[in-house]
């Protein structure tokens, strides 16, 4: 199974060009066939002269929100220069979420972003945390996206489907069809003082069956499998986690 890193893991080894391509090529050869891009510096044409010479393809991208709404046609032009035609958002601010109106308003400017996307061979990606399992009304604003904005696709991330309290098999199923990328992420239990709490891993570290998880990924169609691990880019060796996840994924799934 090919799989990629979303390069936020490591945001802190990709601050220039020069690090960036020397990171790239070390992806390389731990195993990783492609790349998401997002917590580095968004410059296309370096991204796409990176991609290039490490042989690693951009397949997604986490972008600001303004520019998916606003700026949407030159963010595809942009995204075609270095080859990728996924494009993605990380998240809606918090205040939005929380905001009925708000959240529903932004929800309809995002899908209708999407759509432009669409028309031009693009695809528009929203990732989720646990904060889209906030309820207005007894709805989570992620059921409400699903069922009111048929332009979005998610990138559906393991961990904080876990941390939002839903199950991850079933909730899958009900993206069918829109879950062309993913983010496989572990979630860990750990003591911290006097109490234990959810802590990010190395895929296959963690308490999720990745087997059953990837098995129901590749049922429903999904392209791309992109590892993520917030906490990496902390740690003394931000690398050693990622190369981890690697070598679980390629002798286990």
């Amino acid at each position: 199974m090919k799989a990629g890193l979303n390069l936020y893991s490591i945001r802190n080894l990709i601050k220039t060009e020069e690090d960036f391509l020397d990171t790239a090529k070390k992806l390389k050869a731990m195993g990783y066939d492609y790349i998401q891009y997002s917590g580095g510096p968004y410059d296309p044409e370096m991204i796409k002269r990176v991609s290039e010479a490490s042989g690693l393809p951009v397949v997604l991208t986490h972008v600001p929100m303004d520019r998916i709404i606003n700026d949407t046609d030159k963010l595809m032009e942009e995204h075609a220069s270095f080859g990728c035609y996924n494009i993605g958002l990380g998240a809606m601010p918090g205040d939005i979420i929380v905001d009925e109106a708000k959240c529903k308003e932004t929800i309809a400017k995002l899908d209708d972003a999407g759509k432009r996307m669409k028309e031009k061979g693009f695809k528009f990606f929203y990732h989720n945390h646990h904060i889209e399992f906030y309820k207005h009304n007894g709805q989570t604003v992620f059921d409400y996206m699903i069922e009111n904005a048929p332009n979005i696709n998610f990138t559906a991330d393991t961990y904080w489907l876990q941390f939002g309290g839903v199950n991850i098999l079933d909730y899958l199923d009900k993206l069918k069809g829109r879950i062309e990328c993913v983010h496989l992420k572990d979630y860990g239990v750990f003591k911290r003082d006097n109490w234990f709490e959810p802590k990010f891993t190395s895929v296959g570290d963690g308490n999720i069956d990745f087997v059953k998880v990837v098995a129901k990924m590749k049922e429903l169609g999904v392209k791309y499998y992109l590892v993520e691990q917030d906490n990496a880019a902390d740690l003394p060796d931000t690398l050693a986690p990622i190369e981890r996840s690697i070598k679980y994924i390629n002798n286990k799934l």
